[in-house]
């Protein structure tokens, strides 16, 4: 069974000869409430009220005309104020056109039939008059300009690092930010911005959070790295039944845009990917992934992707699209810099793994956030929806391997770099095993891993992935940033915390040492078994 190709439907799906009932993303899809057979992939259809769908703008700039039936967007064809009209109010350019009442009814009625409007009742009523239109330097000089209205936009995850990131750089942009996440943030809140603590799997907390949001941008997750990748029914409860939720109070909303963050994970499962690109490299097999976090990632991937071009009630359209990073680092970074620094303080990371030509990608905090902006602008009206339905891999551009990369941190940290060259297969096994010790003890106490097996994978096998779409379709141009920065602002932040080994460390690490020698054993033993049947 093949995983259902990108922005593809279940319809699609079943004409391919998959069937629903075999395809998780189908089966999921179908679980998404208000999202018919009609909400397939690729832009809304086209001009046409009676379709109660958003049309495509027709802009003349030179002329002064701006014509932008988007309803979704707080534009409208003829909005009757005092004794005028206002035609194409298109609120992001700030630009308005008004003319008398039967100038304004003429005007409507040539575009509008021009346009394939005729019948669709935003024309002028048979009854009334038409008189001549005012011609294009009139209307020009007519113009005027009024301020756009401030976005509202809404991040889930926004108690994490890169959701608290893009919010706090949305709202310094002038964006009134909306963070919503279980946790509450560490940092402090930027003005413009306001914390909603709730789950992301809360259907009604999701509702009430969505009102008069402009852009929701996806980026609530579980299960990436360490002990959380092995909780199966959380990873998945959030991953794809979050995501579900987030696109049916989408639509239920008329919420028009919705940027997913996905990740490398959905096409890497292990086998080499060198400079990789959107078209070229397909989703691996759903069936195939060994860890759950990129199998439920991979199915909410190709779910926001599904739900594009979906009608919004009363007009409009949803536009979505999936950014797909790889591993993220920057400053205050909670995740893999603390973690990695502390396997070292203990003295667990004397070892290195995997061929030294092996390459990855990482990306800084800022290049991501700019990407989700740029991504954001792409789906209006103003870029011409160009982001709508697509995927884009996003990185700092560069390909490093990652212990030449991660060696800042052991010289600032005042350690010297693995120099014990171990097979990959051992450390494969052992991180099989240490997972299997985390689940059998997790009634009992908690024992994370050194290393899971995907991560092992990740760290031995080349997966990098070119970022040229995203260059020529959203603008994106990373900025270099230096790993060594962000590890002088790491060690000068925990300078003060006091060190030293307790008790839990030294178990931990006996436990280890306990776990190599047993593994170790184990080996051999099987390495003798081998011997004998030859």
């Amino acid at each position: 069974m093949k995983a259902n190709p990108a922005a593809s439907s279940p319809e699609a799906c079943r004409a391919a000869g998959q069937g629903e009932k075999g395809c998780p993303v189908c089966q999921a899809w179908g679980g998404v409430s208000g999202l018919g057979s009609e909400s397939g992939p690729g832009p809304g259809p086209g001009l046409g009220a009676a379709s109660g769908s958003r049309a495509e703008p027709a802009t003349n700039l030179d002329q002064g005309l701006v014509l932008c039936p988007d309803m979704g967007q707080g534009v409208v064809w003829f909005w009757k104020l005092d004794k005028s009209l206002v035609l194409g109010t298109d609120l992001g350019q700030g630009l308005v056109l008004r003319q008398d009442l039967g100038r304004v009814w003429g005007l409507g009625q040539e575009l509008g039939q021009s346009l394939g409007r005729r019948g669709s009742g935003t024309g002028p009523k048979p009854s009334e008059p038409e008189t001549a239109t005012t011609s294009a330097p009139q209307l020009k000089t007519q113009a005027t300009h009024m301020q756009a209205p401030r976005q509202k936009v809404l991040v889930t995850g926004g108690g994490g690092y890169l959701g608290f990131s893009l919010g706090s750089s949305l709202a310094k942009s002038g964006s009134s930010v909306l963070l919503l996440d279980l946790r509450r943030p560490q940092w402090e809140l930027s003005p413009g911005t306001e914390f909603i603590q709730a789950d992301v799997r809360d259907e009604e907390a999701l509702y009430r959070a969505f009102e008069g949001v402009d852009c929701v941008f996806h980026v609530a997750s579980y299960g990436m790295s360490g002990a959380e990748k092995l909780q199966r029914e959380q990873i998945e409860s959030i991953n794809v039944g979050g995501t579900k939720l987030v696109i049916s109070v989408c639509v239920r909303r008329r919420v028009p845009r919705l940027i997913y963050t996905s990740t490398v994970n959905v096409v890497f499962g292990g086998k080499p990917i060198e400079q990789g690109d959107e078209d070229s490299v397909p989703y691996f097999p759903l069936e195939k992934h060994m860890d759950h976090y990129s199998r439920t990632k991979a199915i909410a991937d190709q779910l926001t992707l599904m739900a594009n071009g979906t009608p919004l009630p009363g007009g409009g359209t949803l536009r979505t699209c999936v950014l797909r990073p790889p591993g993220i680092y920057g400053p205050e970074e909670q995740r893999h810099l603390p973690r990695v620094a502390s396997h070292i303080k203990k003295r667990l990371f004397m070892f290195r793994f995997g061929d030294r030509r092996t390459r990855m990608n990482w990306v800084h905090v800022r290049n991501l956030v700019q990407a989700h902006v740029l991504a954001a602008e792409a789906l209006t009206a103003a870029k011409g929806y160009v982001a709508s339905g697509q995927a884009y891999y996003i990185n700092d551009g560069e390909s490093v391997n990652l212990f030449e990369w991660m060696a800042p941190l052991f010289e600032k940290l005042g350690y010297s770099e693995p120099w014990i060259q171990v097979p990959t297969s051992w450390v494969y096994l052992a991180a099989a095993v240490m997972e299997y010790l985390h689940l059998a003890l997790r009634p009992i106490c908690s024992v994370p891993p050194l290393l899971t097996r995907s991560e092992v994978r990740s760290v031995a096998v080349t997966h990098t992935f070119q970022i040229a779409k995203a260059r020529a379709q959203l603008g994106y141009a990373p900025d270099k940033f230096r790993f060594t920065d962000v590890v002088e602002h790491y060690v000068r932040s925990t300078s003060q915390r006091p060190c030293g080994c307790t008790a839990r460390t030294l178990l931990r690490l006996l436990l280890g040492l306990l776990l190599l020698l047993g593994l170790l054993a184990l080996a051999l033993h099987l390495l003798g078994l081998q011997r004998s049947f030859v």
